[in-house]
């Protein structure tokens, strides 16, 4: 397992590896906290490409290259992050005549700034 120095020729290489064999290929991604080392594998039991860096200019190219190979997994075309918003295929349904929803509460305390029972406060002795 040699480590492929180009980000431009391992990502090139992944997305070539997935296409060719996408139901034996498998992704690993490793960050090595001690170290400050990200380490990405990708391979289909025959071809095995690992890619290594420290630095951390490669976390956008690295999160580019999780999209495109997740959309490629979910058979949806890759696109450009440049591309601006997805317009939603389909119509709204319209509300109109429908309420609008209350209000909703949040009951789970988060927002209250500690959630839990407050403690009694002991009272003063005259």
């Amino acid at each position: 397992m040699v480590y492929i120095q180009s980000w431009q020729q391992f990502q090139e290489a992944a997305e070539a590896l997935y296409d060719k064999a996408p139901t034996t290929t498998r992704y690993c991604v490793k960050w090595r906290a001690s170290e400050g080392k990200l380490v990405l594998k990708i391979t289909d039991n025959t071809t095995c490409l690992k890619f290594k860096t420290h630095s951390s200019l490669y976390l956008n190219r690295f999160e580019a290259l999780n999209l495109s190979l997740m959309q490629r997994m979910q058979n949806r075309r890759p696109q450009q992050a440049s591309a601006g918003p997805v317009k939603a295929e389909a119509p709204e349904p319209s509300t109109k005549g429908i309420p609008a929803p209350a209000a909703a509460v949040d009951t789970t305390g988060a927002a209250g700034g500690g959630g839990g029972v407050k403690k009694k406060k002991p009272k003063k002795k005259k």
